[in-house]
């Protein structure tokens, strides 16, 4: 996103979040869905990480000269994924029918994949947009396939404390980003105030939006799944508002990269839509994740995203180092708040919609 920041570079950005989380999250239902401790589902997920390895090492050039192998590996791994299960499991007809729904799906969406990979420009975007809106709505709809129906409510329920390990892990990968930004894009040779100020101000960030993170909601999630009256409805909900809280922290991040690059001057309107708007998109996940775990959504969240957007005409006119540090002090009030709204009053009990 930095180095070309324009909606057109954002829209790839999200893009190849979402393919990567999709496999992530995919890849994390397996593990749960059939026994981890199956030397055939081992083998399974070892496949899987060298085909993650592939898809990360395409990325910088996956709209570029590597749109092949960030495509034709996502594709192989789901594909694969089920070409392996569907055998694996033929002594149970319920689980191996599970199997070959997903599979066809994956199937159908394989095609605009492959196809985007030899096209460039828009037509790739295009093709990739439309390959993962079939790979999300198929989920979203539990797989239904002509003369085998959809995935069985049974066979969608899952274990609460792996479900929500799995994402907290996830959340953690992508806060792990962001230190990592803040690491390699800090140079020591800069140890004027404002370089420094601004290494202070991205670590402070990136420890508020953890702790905003597992305030309650974070903590509470594996009691909500297991209180909720269908606990499948959370793989209907979770992957959705943990995308839009990771891709809050990317942005951020790449915020961050932004704000370490030495510019004093008034930062361009992009910056500012990426400074702010990474806590802004993380702030509305974040509500969408409290609503899962407690039917209602903290006065703090609408709060920040206000103040972010009050925030913004002013920050056009000063310097990065001003957008960023404003963004941490809205991070820092509703962190405060949640922590007032808690404080010496018993564990809130989780209670997820019906």
């Amino acid at each position: 996103m930095v180095t070309q920041l324009d909606w057109h570079r954002a829209g790839q950005a999200l893009i190849l979040l979402a393919a990567v989380r999709w496999t992530w999250a995919i890849t994390t239902l397996v593990t749960d869905l059939y026994d981890p401790e199956r030397t055939e589902i081992k083998l399974l997920i070892s496949a899987v990480m060298f085909g993650a390895l592939l898809m990360t090492t395409a990325i910088p050039e996956a709209f570029g000269a590597h749109g092949i192998v960030f495509a034709g590996t996502y594709v192989a791994i789901h594909l694969g994924r089920g070409l392996f299960l569907i055998p694996a499991v033929r002594r149970q007809p319920q689980t191996q029918r599970r199997a070959l729904r997903i599979f066809a799906w994956f199937a159908v969406s394989a095609n605009p994949w492959i196809i985007g990979a030899f096209v460039t420009g828009d037509g790739r975007m295009a093709c990739w947009a439309v390959a993962l809106a079939i790979d999300y709505i198929g989920f979203r709809l539990a797989y239904p396939v002509p003369g085998l129906g959809v995935v069985p409510e049974p066979q969608r329920n899952v274990t609460a404390e792996h479900l929500s390990e799995r994402y907290q892990q996830f959340f953690t990968i992508a806060l792990g980003d962001a230190i990592l930004t803040i690491g390699t894009m800090f140079n020591l040779a800069y140890t004027r105030a404002p370089n420094i100020a601004s290494f202070a101000v991205a670590f402070v960030t990136t420890l508020l939006l953890w702790r905003i993170y597992v305030h309650k909601s974070g903590q509470l999630l594996p009691s909500a799944i297991k209180m909720s009256g269908a606990p499948s409805k959370f793989l209907l909900t979770a992957p959705y508002t943990h995308l839009l809280m990771i891709a809050g922290v990317v942005t951020t991040a790449s915020g961050i990269d932004l704000v370490l690059h030495d510019h004093p001057g008034r930062p361009p309107p992009a910056w500012v839509a990426v400074i702010l708007g990474g806590p802004a998109l993380f702030l509305v996940g974040r509500s969408s994740f409290e609503y899962e775990v407690f039917s209602r959504v903290s006065p703090s969240r609408a709060g920040g995203l206000l103040a972010l957007l009050t925030i913004s005409p002013a920050a056009m006119y000063l310097p990065p180092l001003a957008a960023s540090f404003g963004a941490m002090v809205v991070l820092a009030g509703v962190a405060y708040a949640d922590y007032r709204r808690s404080r010496g009053k018993p564990p809130e009990s989780p209670a997820p919609p019906h």
